[in-house]
């Protein structure tokens, strides 16, 4: 099939071609476990995984799935179509998926880190990826150090002062909404022979491309806006260089902690309409985030669309839009940021994100909980608005009566 390279157009077709046996045009879910093999140690027309161009059958060439399947841990034919539209949409060479962000992260650190290496993170990182360091890699022997990673300068102090594996960047960060300099942590990371890791969840790649901007590795919560629904957990790496993609494939095989051929599906799903929701998610967060300014119970506003945002000038210049995510403070503090989150109608008070659906919070005491009392401790009375697509009339109308 013939297709342009769009975004939009990748979303839809890219590993997503219509079923050579019956016509579908979408992918089936292959949910199966095992597959018959034509001899003892032998696959079936081609190397597990590939598609029959990819196993160097020509005959095949372009026609869809090869039966070079052997066990759905290794490889799966639903999950290599949502790998595949993945890496076409971050640009990269080879995406793998996995049963959550969190399974992503753990990976990627497992496979390009060993026992005294070093990582920078974020110093307002998620309130996962800092437990994933803090209480599991750490024990392991893999330290790291917090740094503003909106401040390329800090994170060049800091790996001056001590050599780092990996530079581990939000952007915008979670909950904080800051921005990283992509273009200039990748010459900082290239200089110190560091990967550049992006965790792109925020973002989505319909929004923002790191591969493109020097990233070495993208992460996504596909949970997220990828899935876009709220009925799936997922994750995924996609990679610059392919070798990289081979260690983590098979770190992928040998742990187990692979997609299931329902969730990619889901996933896939989701990314098709991701084009046309983000849009939606920006616009309706922008409307919100004016409104929020201009209210007289709220202190502070965090949203990169904000022209009194310190990263709106790098935002407007590395991203296609601005993002559904707004934080706030209120100049009443932290139980009145409680209260305000009990009354939403329209916004449900629940974790997570990037969903059609708008979601409220409080991070201190729900998704950073695990970072309280550490250098990572969010303000208890930061309030984390998930923008959903909703009418965006409704739901500013909605903030409105319950800021009261």
């Amino acid at each position: 099939m013939a297709r342009g390279d769009s975004f939009e157009t990748l979303a839809i077709h890219a590993g997503q071609e219509p079923d050579p046996l019956t016509g579908a045009v979408v992918p089936p879910i292959y949910q199966v476990s095992t597959y018959k093999q034509d001899g003892v140690g032998g696959l079936r027309g081609g190397a597990a995984g590939l598609r029959g161009d990819a196993a160097g059958d020509p005959a095949a060439a372009g026609t869809g799935w090869v039966d070079g399947y052997e066990y759905s841990r290794t490889a799966n034919p639903t999950r290599t179509a949502l790998e595949e539209c993945l890496a076409a949409l971050e640009g990269g060479t080879r995406g793998i998926a996995f049963a959550s962000g969190m399974a992503a992260e753990d990976a990627l650190v497992r496979t390009v880190c060993s026992p005294g290496d070093h990582v920078i993170i974020p110093d307002d990182a998620y309130g996962g990826t800092f437990r994933l360091f803090s209480k599991v890699h750490e024990r392991w022997g893999v330290s790291y150090a917090p740094v503003r990673i909106s401040d390329s300068a800090a994170v060049r102090e800091a790996v001056a002062q001590r050599r780092a594996r990996v530079i581990w960047v939000e952007t915008p960060t979670n909950p904080l909404l800051g921005i990283a300099d992509l273009s200039t942590l990748s010459g900082i990371a290239r200089d110190a022979g560091a990967l550049l890791v992006v965790d792109n969840t925020f973002a989505s790649p319909y929004l923002q491309r790191p591969l493109w901007l020097g990233a070495d590795v993208v992460l996504h919560s596909t949970t997220k806006y990828l899935g876009g629904h709220s009925d799936v957990v997922g994750g995924a790496i996609v990679v610059a260089d392919a070798g990289l993609g081979e260690q983590l494939a098979f770190y992928q095989n040998a742990t187990g902690a692979v997609a299931g051929s329902f969730d990619a599906w889901l996933t896939m799903r989701g990314i098709k309409t991701l084009a046309v929701r983000m849009d939606r998610h920006c616009a309706n967060a922008a409307r919100i985030a004016e409104m929020l300014t201009a209210h007289p119970a709220v202190g502070q506003v965090l949203y990169p669309g904000l022209p009194s945002h310190p990263g709106h000038e790098l935002a407007a210049k590395q991203m296609r839009g601005f993002g559904g995510m707004v934080s706030f403070q209120l100049k009443a503090g932290a139980e009145q940021a409680a209260t305000v989150c009990a009354r939403t109608r329209l916004f449900t008070l629940a974790e997570s994100l990037g969903g059609v659906e708008s979601l409220i919070e409080l991070p201190s005491r729900m998704t950073h909980a695990s970072a309280a009392g550490s250098p990572l401790a969010v303000p208890d009375d930061l309030i984390r608005l998930s923008v959903g697509i909703e009418n965006a009339d409704d739901l500013v109308e909605d903030l409105r009566q319950a800021l009261g």
